[in-house]
Formats: structure tokens, sequence, C-alpha cells
């Protein structure tokens, strides 16, 4: 009996729990419920990893994100331009559309004249294209350092929208300024003024530039303005210069005598204002010339900067002579380097004195500036007529255009030395490098146009003349310029017709423009009317052998002898362009084999001689290209 029970109990242990075998949707049920709460806390865990790992991650940039705007931001106040610039940049790797970002990379460059100050006012225009500011911000910049053809976009784009504001007339005279349009400037800082006459910035502006009017009435207008300016201290310095100039201009030197006084006196004074003083003591008396060059030379010598400066004044008035008896006053680490080295060595070139000058540039380099001692070696080999001195200035000469080769500012210093020293081929190529480069594309323009002038290359300086349309299409003096030529070498006449008429329906009272147009209707046969233009024209200004050439030849179409007489006199005695001279000759040899008869004009007989080309005149040279 105890045994079976112990058997029964053993078994009754064994299925403790009835029924679980048997039932199976009881079996399927219990162990399931386990497996689905393992899961979803791994996935409410999941679930956590992954908000707090985007957001986490977002909150986290957005932190440092706003740590290194502000840091970026107090080391723009403390005028720490390189560590905001590159604190700013940290942050466009984590926001590259920051606009925070842009605008403390675009205020460090701009105060550090750096050429990327472009770049980055362009990046706020794009994400503010709305915003008027913004857009006229990136056409200042673009103006600034030389990029017209942005600066004219950018204008053009928010012309209609922005017409009533005053900042934008001044943005747009100071384009008209850098596309050589001074009348058109005047005009859009007259509006500026008239938009906002309390603004005084306006004002400056305006009576900086009419000062210099012929009008007696604006003249007095502009110096009034600026005697007033004298005494607001942001613009005391900049109108004391203006008055300053235009005294000495008037030949008012007691008042000159004022203002340079009162100049040297302001607390705003610059040492360019001791160069602009000394200036017009050279021209007034030689006594205080002196005296303030001596006064001037130890201020000088306290900067390195100021001592280049100031030697490089020198040489450019004649006093390359006093600048190397200066130098051995100085200490040697001082005229070493650049800048004085540099103004030591242009001495030297003054002097043409071409030993000291190939000793002087065998010195240690000058650093960045190495490209300029390598180019004065080049010229002084070039000079000094030795035997292989030719391969020594190429060789030389290459390996500064090498030097120079990474910055466009050390190449137009380059380039304008080659023009200096008439070295023709290496101007040329720079120039035209440089040409195709936005910031450097108008000076180098000019400086192939009066290089090709020089050579009378017609075919080339038609080509520069066009491009430099292309850059200025409403710069009314590269618009006759163009028109001229392009009569005379019979190219795209229709075009040159156009702008004739253009550039003088636009400026009907500018010399360049008037003779242009009148020879344009010479062309197309009707020379009545051409001179009834140049019967306009004060007689002074047809009385200059350039412009005497047009008086002539429609005078002979129309077989006015007499009164081409004169003209014809005044051409012949005086400098002309090769093509002058054939287009005259071709019409006296016409008018004489016509004497009798009044000669037909040309379009109704032989087109204009493809050769010759009627050049600018030195007065129209001023308006377009220097």
């Amino acid at each position: 009996m105890p045994k079976r029970i112990r058997r029964v109990r053993r078994r009754k242990r064994t299925h403790s729990l009835p029924g679980v075998e048997s039932d199976p949707r009881l079996r399927l049920h219990f162990p399931p419920f386990r497996v689905a709460l393992s899961i979803g806390a791994a996935a409410v865990a999941l679930l956590l990893i992954i908000v707090f790992g985007t957001y986490g991650s977002r909150l986290y940039s957005g932190w440092r994100e706003s740590r290194l705007l502000k840091h970026a931001s107090a080391m723009l106040e403390r005028k720490d331009f390189v560590a905001a610039n590159r604190l700013a940049r940290q942050v466009l790797e984590l926001d590259r559309d920051s606009l925070p970002a842009f605008y403390i990379l675009a205020d460090a460059t701009e105060k550090q004249n750096s050429e990327e100050t472009v770049s980055w006012r362009a990046q706020i225009a794009r994400l503010q294209p709305s915003n008027i500011d913004t857009q006229l911000n990136l056409a200042s910049a673009a103006l600034r350092f030389g990029q017209i053809d942005l600066a004219r976009k950018t204008l053009e784009r928010i012309a209609p929208v922005a017409q009533e504001r005053a900042a934008f007339h001044v943005v747009a005279g100071w384009l008209a300024r850098a596309e050589g349009n001074v009348a058109e400037q005047e005009q859009q800082f007259e509006i500026a003024v008239r938009e906002d006459p309390k603004n005084d910035l306006y004002q400056f502006n305006l009576a900086a530039i009419q000062i210099r009017s012929p009008d007696p009435q604006k003249s007095a207008q502009a110096r009034d303005n600026l005697e007033r300016l004298t005494q607001v201290p942001e613009f005391r310095s900049g109108a004391l210069r203006a008055l300053l100039n235009n005294a000495v201009d008037r030949k008012d030197f007691e008042a000159a005598d004022r203002f340079a006084q009162q100049l040297q006196m302001s607390p705003e004074v610059t040492f360019s204002d001791y160069l602009l003083c000394l200036n017009f003591y050279r021209k007034l008396n030689a006594k205080k010339f002196d005296a303030l060059l001596e006064k001037v030379k130890p201020v000088a010598a306290r900067n390195s900067t100021d001592v280049g400066l100031l030697m490089d004044w020198m040489n450019e008035n004649g006093m390359a002579t006093e600048v190397i008896k200066w130098m051995d006053k100085l200490p040697a680490e001082t005229t070493a380097r650049p800048p004085p080295a540099i103004a030591i060595a242009a001495a030297f070139a003054e002097l043409k004195n071409w030993s000291r000058l190939r000793r002087w540039t065998r010195s240690e380099s000058w650093a960045s500036e190495d490209y300029l001692r390598l180019a004065y070696q080049a010229f002084a080999a070039h000079q000094s007529r030795q035997s292989a001195s030719d391969a020594e200035f190429e060789t030389l000469w290459r390996a500064a255009q090498h030097a120079a080769a990474d910055e466009p500012d050390h190449q137009i210093k380059l380039a304008r030395l080659a023009s200096k020293w008439n070295l023709g081929i290496e101007s040329e190529e720079l120039w035209s490098r440089l040409s195709r480069n936005p910031p450097t594309r108008r000076e180098a323009l000019d400086s192939l146009y009066r290089l090709y002038r020089a050579k009378n290359d017609l075919k080339k300086l038609y080509d520069v003349l066009q491009r430099l349309h292309e850059t200025s299409p409403n710069e009314v003096g590269i618009s006759a310029n163009l028109a001229r030529l392009g009569l005379n070498i019979d190219q795209n006449t229709k075009q040159a017709q156009d702008l004739a008429k253009q550039a003088y329906d636009h400026a009907p009272d500018d010399l360049n423009c008037a003779i242009t147009y009148a020879f344009s209707l010479y062309v197309q046969g009707r020379t009545t009317e051409g001179l009834e233009i140049l019967q306009k024209l004060p007689p002074e200004q047809l009385h200059e052998s350039h412009n005497a050439v047009y008086a002539a030849i429609l005078y002979l179409d129309v077989n006015q002898i007499d009164a081409a007489k004169e003209y014809i006199q005044v051409a012949k005695s005086g400098p002309l362009y090769a093509e002058e001279k054939r287009l005259l000759e071709d019409e006296l040899a016409k008018s004489s084999g016509n004497s009798t008869n009044p000669t037909p004009s040309p379009a109704s007989t032989s087109p204009v001689s493809p050769s010759p080309s009627a050049a600018p005149t030195p007065a129209a040279s001023a308006t377009a290209t220097p």
C-alpha cells in the first residue's frame, strides 16, 4: 500500500499542470506572449535609439553651430579676422547655406581687403534674392574689386524695383565712374541727393565731383558743401583734400595753404595726406616744401610702408637721387626689404644706374615681392648691353613671371613695369592674359589699346575696342572710338554707324562723339549734315591736328576749299596717325581732281579706304581709354 501511494504521488508531480499537453491552444499561447513582449521592448529601444540619435545629433549640431557663430562674431568684433574666417568656415561644414556665416565671412574678408568678399556677398544675395540691400552690397563689392560685369548685371536685375532707392543711384554712379562715364556718375549722385538730401555721404560724393565742374555755379556750391563738411569729423579729411586740390587747380594758393595747414592738423591725417601737401608746396614754395619734406622723413622712418610711399613719391617727382641719399642714412634692415627695397630699385632704374641695380637685386629674397626683384634684375640685364645679357634677361623674366603667376595683383604690377620699360612682347603677353580675368580686364584692355595704338596695329586695335565695348556698352567714349575705327577700316559698318549715332545722341557736346558722328554722316553721303555738327563745336577744339583732319575732309568733300585750308594746315603741322594722314591725302587727291565741281560724297563713289583708321583724338582718349 505505501508503495502504491508513492507511485501515484510521483505521477501527480509529473503532471502538476493538467491539460497542458492535451490542449494545443494553451500550448501555443504562453510562449509567444513572452516572445512578443521581448520584440516590443527591442522595438521601443530601437525607436528610442533612432529618435535620440537623429534629433540628438541635430540638437548637438545646432548647439555647436550656434557656439561657433557666437565665437566667430566675437572674433570679428575684436578684429581677429583670420579667426573669424576660420570659425565661420567651420559653420559652413555643418550648414552649407548658413546666412550668418556668410555675413561674417563677407565682413571679415572685406575688412582684409580680400577679393573673396565678392563670392561671399554673392552667396548672401543668392539666399536673399528679393532683398535690395544684399544685392546692392554685392554690386558694391564687385565694383570695389574691379568686377564691373557682375556689378552691372546685378544693378540691371534689381533696377525695376530699386529705382526709388537713393543707395541704388549711388552704386550706379560708382559703376558709371568705373566705366569712365563721369557725366553719368554726376547724374546718378544728383538723383541720390534728391532722394535723400540729408545724407552727408551723398552730399560729399556729389560735391567731390562738382567741385571740378567747369560750371562756376556748380563748383562754388560744391566748395560751400565741402567747407560745411570739414566740420563733420567723418568727412573732414576727405573734404579738405578735395578743397586743397581745387584751390591748387584754381591757383588760389592762399586758400590752398590754409587747407594744407588744416589737413596736417586734422586728427584723421594720414601719411598720404602729407604727400598731398608735399605736392602743393613743391609747386608753391620751395622753402616750405623743403621744411615739410624734412619733417615727413622721420615720421616715415617709423614705418617701412611709409618709407616706401615717400620714396615712391620722390621717384615720381624726379627726386631719385635724393632717394639714394636718404637710403644711405636709413638702417640696412629698413631698406633691405620691401616696400623700401622696391622703391630703391626703382630709383636706380630712374637714374639708369644698371650696375648698382644689378647688385641691389642680387640680395636676399624679397619674400612675396620677389617677382619684382627678379623683374628689376632682368631689366638691368636687358639695359646693360653686355654679352649674353639677352639670355640672362629671358631667364630672369621667365622666373619673375613664374613667381607672379598665382597672384593677379602681382601680374598687374609686372605688366605695368613691362609697359613702363617699353618691353612690347612681354607687356602684350601679360596684358593679354590679364584681359581674360574679369577683375583685371579693364586695365588690361586699356593697356593693350595703348600698345596697339602705338604700333598702329589696326586689326588688334579694333578687336580690343570691341571687347571694351562689350565690357562697358554704355560708355560713349568707347562707342565713339569703336565706331570711328570701324568706319575707317570698313569693319561692321552698320554697327559703326549705329554706335556713332547712339553715342552722339547720348552726349552731343562730347568732342569725340560729335566728330565721330560727323564722320559717319560723311561716309553715308550726308556731309552737309556732318558739317552742321562740326560747326556747333567751339572752333578752338577743331584746331588740334587729330581733330582738324576730319574738319578738313568734310569741307573738301563739299568743295569748300578755302574753309578747308586752315584745317589742312593745322593737320599737317601737328602729329597725325598714319591712317589719318592717308585719309587726308586721299581726300586732297580726290579734291584736286575735281576742283571745279563739288566732290561727290564717298557713299556715292567708293567706300572709305580700308587701310586708314581715324584713331581717337587725345581728348577722346581721355574720355574713353587712357
